[in-house]
């Protein structure tokens, strides 16, 4: 890996060859934060690799990993102010967000991936995300997830965020690809980031994107190993609920209270069709002992995310 240039601004590096930019995001730290930048460090290809990992003083202790990893951009934000407490969901949901608009403003590659440190990458996962944007038109390629912790609470937050990316699958334009594994074309990050410079956003960014033709293409290649440890249910819950009502709040900032209300009504009565989408998709990949396994905590935390949508829809508020 190379150390990676200095810059402000993100649209003020041009012509920078084969450099591809990875923006980690700290959501875990610790372990599974170092975890990632070894696998990082293993990568295997030509391309010039550039590693940021912003982080602001709630996780202040990452700046002790630098001399660790001379070859990775820590980059320090400070204090950050957040809507809510950062001890909270919402919170801390917020200070992920500015910590990847704070690292995309800062990469300097004609390639620019963001992953979660809860996501480690496989080997040549770089090289393949290189190939990918050489070989297709699409400015935004998402890759495959996988989990890899045993537990029933694992395997049904996995089923919920991340069944869809699941290998294995055809590769294919998709209406949705993952935050927490995705590499876009420089010029697709410049032409929204008006969106984005505050706080990141993975669907307003992609909804603007498709809304002006751009096609999402998801691909199985460059995989991911999707890591979270221990979890509990009271934890997961809050969680659920607090992301479901930002989510709520970024689809509809501008909208009418009747349109909101609507949608409200709406996502109350989702649960159910969501679960069985998920089980349909299950059973059409003939994959379903796992998910029948994890069901019940999957219809739970559906029902929590649901919630929190219903919640954001009413107030308006994240």
């Amino acid at each position: 890996m190379t150390h990676p240039v200095t810059s402000t601004e993100l649209s003020t590096v041009a012509g920078q060859g084969d450099r591809f930019s990875v923006v980690v995001t700290i959501v875990d730290g610790g372990p599974t934060l170092e975890a990632c930048l070894d696998a990082l460090h293993e990568q295997a290809g030509t391309a010039a690799l550039e590693v940021i990992v912003p982080f602001d003083e709630t996780v202040g202790y990452v700046a002790d990993l630098a001399p660790r990893y001379p070859e990775v951009q820590f980059l320090p934000m400070g204090a950050v102010e957040t809507a809510l407490p950062a001890q909270t969901a919402a919170g801390q949901h917020e200070l992920f967000d500015r910590r990847r608009a704070h690292g995309l403003a800062m990469a300097t590659g004609n390639l620019i991936a963001i992953l979660e440190d809860r996501s480690i990458p496989r080997p040549r996962w770089v090289q393949l995300f290189v190939d990918l944007h050489a070989s297709l038109p699409n400015r935004v390629i998402g890759g495959g997830i996988a989990n890899k912790d045993p537990g029933w609470l694992n395997w049904a937050v996995f089923f919920c965020d991340f069944g869809r990316y699941q290998p294995p699958f055809e590769a294919c334009v998709r209406a949705y690809v993952s935050d927490v594994n995705v590499c876009y074309k420089r010029s697709a990050l410049t032409d929204t980031r008006e969106l984005w410079s505050n706080r990141y956003h993975e669907t307003t960014v992609h909804w603007a994107l498709q809304d002006r033709g751009e096609a999402l293409w998801l691909s199985p290649e460059p995989t991911v190993d999707q890591r979270r440890g221990r979890l509990n249910m009271g934890g997961l819950l809050v969680e659920r609920f607090h992301w479901g009502r930002l989510f709520a709040y970024t689809r509809t900032r501008e909208s009418t209270m009747v349109r909101r209300t609507v949608w409200a009504c709406g996502a109350l009565a989702l649960p159910a069709l969501l679960f069985w989408r998920l089980l349909r998709q299950r059973l059409r990949r003939r994959r379903v002992a796992t998910f029948l396994w994890a069901a019940p905590a999957v219809f739970m935390l559906l029902a929590s995310w649901l919630a929190g949508e219903a919640a954001g829809y009413l107030t308006g508020r994240s």
